[in-house]
């Protein structure tokens, strides 16, 4: 069996998921994981497929007639890299929006080796005021060795100077 990841985007309407189904579908492909949304009026994601080795070249056929109706589509093969070996944390953060935030945080991460397996962030509005409130949700794994406290000093080194609260917590919790 073979793994691929497929990346999709495209203009957002009705039926593109099922379209993408029906691709993988017919070429005998299982479809194993997805991370599918709307994001700048544009349908966008990825798709981990598992299907026999041979189907490769039928599952970039029947993705063909998806490319048609619009939503562009590519193929890559998955890599196996395995469960990292390090602690994985949940980090949660808030704070007033401001250009910089994300880099900031993921210079930081970086800088200490942290691998950042997920990303969510979103824009909300304060409830009182009704400022806008950068929120952000990261799945982290530690490199082995590193520990918690470290990650969490570091967070809090920048946190006052980009104006944000940040709560590391064991991930699954």
């Amino acid at each position: 069996m073979a793994s691929v990841v497929l990346s999709v985007s495209g203009s957002d309407r009705p039926g593109l998921t099922e379209a993408l189904a029906e691709a993988v579908l017919a070429a005998g492909g299982n479809w194993l994981e997805s991370h599918l949304s709307r994001l700048g009026g544009l349908y966008v994601g990825s798709v981990l497929v598992e299907l026999d080795g041979d189907r490769t070249d039928d599952l970039r056929a029947a993705v063909r007639a998806v490319d048609a109706k619009g939503l562009e589509v590519r193929i890559a093969p998955a890599v196996d890299g395995g469960v990292g070996a390090g602690e994985a944390l949940r980090l949660s953060l808030v704070g007033q929006d401001r250009l910089g935030i994300v880099r900031q945080v993921t210079t930081v991460l970086s800088g200490l080796d942290v691998n950042i397996e997920a990303l969510d962030t979103k824009i909300t509005a304060e409830p009182h005021s009704g400022a806008p409130l950068f929120n952000m949700e990261a799945e982290l794994r530690l490199p082995p060795g590193l520990p918690v406290a470290k990650v969490q000093a570091a967070l809090e080194a920048i946190s006052a100077e980009i104006m944000v609260d940040t709560a590391l917590t064991p991930a699954g919790s």
